[in-house]
């Protein structure tokens, strides 16, 4: 799969989740902030930027955990003008069981 795909004008980001590429670890703790730093790589390496995010879809394992997920999400975020659309499901299961998964689509 790829990270990230350019079509047009817009970057699709394919799911981030707490993970440190280098070693292949999940992140303990912190989780929401290392999938938005990984997010935010994504977008600068396809020479973007988190200002330019229209849309993003959130993935919770439980979503008694939005609260604290949308605290995090809108300190990362708060640098832009813009807001971009946000989804947010839960869902049974993710990737390397991790709590949290985040995607977008920049333009």
């Amino acid at each position: 799969y790829s990270k990230a795909i350019q079509a047009g004008e817009f970057v699709f980001v394919s799911g981030c989740i707490p993970l440190v590429p280098s070693a292949m670890q999940i992140v303990e703790g912190g989780i929401e902030d290392k999938a938005l730093a990984n997010l935010k790589a994504v977008i600068r390496a396809n020479s973007n930027t988190v200002a330019k995010v229209v849309k993003t879809t959130v993935f919770l394992k439980n979503m008694e955990d939005f609260t604290t997920v949308n605290k995090i999400y809108e300190e990362f975020f708060s640098g832009s003008e813009h807001k971009s659309a946000r989804s947010t499901v839960e869902v049974a299961r993710l990737p390397k069981n991790v709590l949290f998964e985040i995607e977008c689509i920049a333009g």
